[in-house]
């Protein structure tokens, strides 16, 4: 398995303990069988101790990378294994659907509810189809769209975010990119159900916010959430995209990062490696979180449950000022 570049060292010693067990496993019914197991356990020893290594003190840059690694599970990867009875909906009712955004019903553990995620593609075929995650106005409009109607039949509202950030482009621009996420920002405060957030990989700006005023803001450990790619962040204060790696360091768009900063409230584990390494499981951690918020807000009434998601955001970004 090809990994990142910080992976080579894991790489190479998957690749040896690999070799070791196909090499023991094609000897295996000569009549004198090759018994390796002990230098391949002393192997696994070896490589779990070295993930631990490199895992456990990632920099935000390597995160990133982790984060837009083109194995890691996207949203329908994650319905298809949390959820049941998926039906999707489609288009804005204006213009058209944007495959970008994939919205629909569904049950998890027997409880209905609307998901909305962002969807990109796995090659360059579908990541055209798709967009590369980058949402449309339309796709913005269609997300509303859908959670009002989830509050029409008192639904809560799942909203799994991955996204480098909004499409840039003139249409996107002349059909009200900018209006789209503005009017999200302020009628999403004001639904009258439970939304839950989870950043599950890349959470770009207002690509990312136009879909992300929850109660609960939730990121997967190795995603991120930021204003700005660290690439632009670098292109606008130091001229040159190659200092990403400084503008992540800067920007702090690590989950525990935000977490510190009160921006979220939950860090979701994922397995060593990323989730990329067992999405079963990173599913299911996801899922066990969103059970418990949603049982932590359904004894909230609706007035109070607005009350708080707007104080929520408000309070992003406050400081506090000492004279000396």
């Amino acid at each position: 398995m090809s990994g990142l570049e910080f992976e080579k060292p894991i790489v190479e010693l998957e690749e040896k303990i690999g070799e070791l067990k196909e090499f023991q496993h094609k000897h295996s019914d000569q009549r004198r069988r090759i018994n390796l197991s002990s230098e391949i356990k002393k192997l696994e020893d070896k490589l779990l101790i070295l993930k631990k290594e490199i895992y456990g003190s990632l920099t935000p840059w390597q995160r990133i990378q982790i984060a837009r690694h083109p194995r890691r599970p996207y949203t329908l990867d994650y319905i298809d294994m949390f959820s049941e009875n998926f039906t999707q909906l489609h288009g804005d009712r204006y213009f058209a659907d944007d495959t970008a955004i994939v919205t629909g019903f569904a049950k998890i553990d027997n409880q209905k509810l609307l998901i909305v995620g962002h969807q990109k593609g796995r090659d360059t075929q579908e990541n055209i189809y798709r967009n590369f995650g980058c949402a449309h106005p339309e796709g913005y409009r269609k997300s509303l769209r859908l959670m009002q109607l989830a509050e029409k039949f008192n639904l809560p509202i799942l909203v799994l975010i991955d996204t480098p950030g909004a499409y840039p482009g003139v249409g996107a621009e002349e059909r009200g990119q900018a209006q789209a996420i503005a009017w999200n920002l302020r009628e999403m405060v004001e639904i009258k159900t439970p939304i839950i957030i989870y950043v599950i990989g890349e959470g770009g700006s207002g690509g990312a916010l136009g879909i992300g005023i929850g109660d609960r803001i939730c990121v997967l450990e190795n995603a991120y959430y930021s204003v700005i790619s660290p690439e632009g962040c670098a292109a606008i204060l130091w001229k040159n995209s190659t200092k990403a790696n400084e503008a992540a360091e800067a920007l702090k768009l690590t989950a525990s990062d935000l977490l510190r900063f009160g921006i979220i409230d939950e860090i979701i584990k994922e397995p060593l490696g990323g989730a990329h390494r067992d999405p079963q499981e990173t599913a299911r951690n996801i899922r066990e979180s969103l059970k418990k918020n949603l049982e932590d807000l359904s004894s909230i009434s609706k007035d109070e449950l607005i009350k708080r998601r707007y104080n929520k955001f408000r309070r992003i970004g406050v400081i506090s000022e000492q004279s000396s």
